[in-house]
């Protein structure tokens, strides 16, 4: 609890994820993604209840493992590539205040795909939600300015043109205003917002900038950089966390 304020954190973890099968369950330093997510919740203190929304048995163990819980499955309309992140937030957070008999003032999500979040990334972002009266607060990073939206192109037939036309106009790239990316790290969003507004950013969003190093994983390349990080000491409060003993199941 913070500031009176139920906390339930969900972790998505499907089992049928097409890129890497299994993705969910691939070790990185020899702990399954899901695992770790365990390890930085055993490390918040204000979290009341932190459950897997998962399709898959196996998942569901080694999340149990790593001290989460897994007291429902995912129904398998739920289960599909195409299910937006809102539909299984409110699955979840129906299926513990019945379970519970609790309301959950804030809903936080944590993606088995970010690997390199760490305790302080995810109360920061919950702090600033509570503190701040937000209706949502996301993590994200500087987007490189070689990625700019303003520096897109597209292709039509073999017309290459602008994504956007104002890109045009830019010379140098002190011209470009900074954007950011979502890096999946954390998301803390107000139960008013999923629920009434039925959204995960809401009218009223804020964030929280990382800066820190970050491995987001989709394909097998971001396992090589992720690996990479980690072999070169450049995240070391990740390694602190690989090293660390698994917390005791539920």
């Amino acid at each position: 609890m913070l500031k009176d304020n139920n906390i339930l954190v969900v972790v998505p973890a499907r089992g049928g994820s097409k890129g890497i099968k299994l993705k969910n369950l691939k070790p990185l330093a020899g702990i399954p993604l899901v695992e770790i997510v365990g390890r930085v919740v055993d490390e918040l203190d204000f979290v009341d209840r932190a459950v897997v929304s998962t399709d898959h048995d196996e998942i569901a163990a080694a999340a149990e493992k790593a001290g989460l819980t897994a007291p429902f499955r995912r129904p398998q309309s739920l289960a599909g590539d195409r299910i937006a992140d809102w539909d299984v937030l409110v699955h979840a957070l129906e299926e513990c205040e019945k379970l519970d008999g609790r309301r959950y003032e804030v809903i936080v999500m944590l993606q088995p795909t970010s690997p390199f979040r760490l305790p302080r990334h995810v109360a920061a972002t919950v702090t600033k939600l509570v503190d701040g009266g937000f209706d949502a607060v996301w993590t994200v990073s500087p987007t490189d300015s070689k990625a700019h939206p303003l520096k897109q192109l597209i292709i039509d037939g073999e017309r290459l043109d602008y994504y956007d036309p104002a890109g045009a106009k830019i010379i140098a790239r002190q011209q470009l205003q900074p954007v950011y990316h979502r890096n999946g790290v954390a998301y803390a969003i107000s139960r008013e917002c999923l629920l009434e507004q039925k959204s995960i950013m809401g009218h009223n969003p804020s964030c929280v900038v990382v800066t820190d190093p970050l491995a987001n994983i989709d394909t097998s390349e971001d396992f090589l950089w992720a690996e990479f990080l980690l072999d070169r000491g450049l995240a070391p409060e990740v390694a602190r966390l690989l090293d660390k003993k698994a917390p005791a199941g539920p």
